[in-house]
């Protein structure tokens, strides 16, 4: 008899509400809904017409240790009231806990709620709202202990150098086209190695716009709500401030939300001279990130998430804004 060996499952709804009513104190009658498989698994938990919260059920990626450094950093944030989404402890007081799967045990956290409307793609002040709340949990990491502790460490091995790796064991790639983007990959860290005395904080990781909500009402009115902080960790303030930079330029529709987010950010905590210059470099070195994910994820996904021509695509974004020298004139923010 042949063994069926699981890559990916996704349990029943039914499943996690059971979960959530061993293991947490929620008022009745709960409600699950499945709201999108990515990442991670995401599910909506209600109780009547009210959202209690989001149920995160992590993905092959996410360690155990990461979801612990995460929780304990966002647990401290809520305390000092920055407006994140904050983890619900169980009945026994944890930030987590674990689930059995066919593919394995996976972390999950329920996260409170945030209500509040999606940032506008074309608001200026939406996306400065951004930058001051990035800014807000910057400042406060910096009196976090365990700042420097986590999962990710965002340096370059984990930004550039794994995901090339990751891209290129795909074996999708011809001869010039595989040195083409190594090439890349070698100019950029040796560019951002060329600096020295770039600052590190405690990093979102992942603030595209997408990963947050504007409070339209209450006492956290006009403010940015941050959540989704499973790609945070320490690393580098520029490719923090970068991965905003990044989603402005796949829109190409202008930079006035990139000055925007950067005003945001400055009325806060200032930013050093040669931080503010490296985000350019690391708006591509996003992009080789977004790419070794990519990668990683076609065993779960399926290998017609990544082809060739794809891959050709996305070098030539990653070429152009090099060659372009990240268009300095467009990109000038006022000092």
């Amino acid at each position: 008899m042949t063994t069926t060996t699981i890559q990916y499952s996704t349990p029943h709804v039914d499943t996690i509400t059971a979960l959530l009513r061993d293991r947490y104190d929620l008022p009745e009658p709960l409600t699950v809904r499945f709201l999108r498989r990515g990442f991670n698994d995401s599910f909506e938990v209600r109780t009547g017409s009210k959202t209690l919260g989001v149920l995160r059920l992590s993905g092959s990626r996410v360690s155990p240790e990461s979801v612990k450094s995460e929780t304990n950093f966002l647990a401290f944030l809520d305390k000092n009231k920055l407006p994140i989404a904050a983890p619900i402890p169980t009945h026994s007081g944890e930030l987590s806990t674990q689930i059995e799967t066919p593919d394995g045990m996976r972390s999950v956290v329920l996260f409170h709620y945030v209500d509040g409307d999606e940032p506008g793609h074309h608001s200026a002040e939406d996306a400065k709202a951004q930058g001051i709340t990035m800014a807000r949990i910057h400042a406060a990491a910096g009196t976090f202990p365990h700042w420097n502790v986590g999962g990710h460490r965002l340096d370059l091995d984990h930004l550039l150098h794994h995901p090339l790796a990751s891209v290129l064991a795909l074996e999708l790639l011809d001869d010039v086209a595989r040195k083409s983007l190594s090439a890349l990959a070698s100019r950029l860290s040796s560019a951002v190695a060329a600096i020295g005395g770039l600052t590190w904080v405690r990093c979102h990781g992942d603030c595209h716009g997408g990963n947050a909500r504007i409070a339209r009402d209450g006492p956290l009115k006009g403010q940015a709500i941050f959540f989704d902080f499973d790609d945070g960790g320490p690393g580098f303030l520029a490719y923090d401030l970068a991965v905003f930079l990044w989603s402005v330029s796949l829109q190409r529709e202008g930079y006035s939300q990139w000055h925007a987010f950067i005003e945001g950010y400055r009325s806060v905590r200032p930013i050093d001279p040669i931080d503010l210059e490296a985000t350019h470099l690391f708006v591509p070195i996003r992009h080789f990130w977004l790419l070794g994910n990519y990668a990683i994820k076609t065993v779960e996904w399926g290998s017609e998430l990544v082809s060739a021509k794809w891959l050709a695509r996305q070098t030539e974004y990653m070429l152009k804004w090099e060659q372009d020298k990240l268009l300095p004139s467009v990109l000038l923010t006022p000092s």
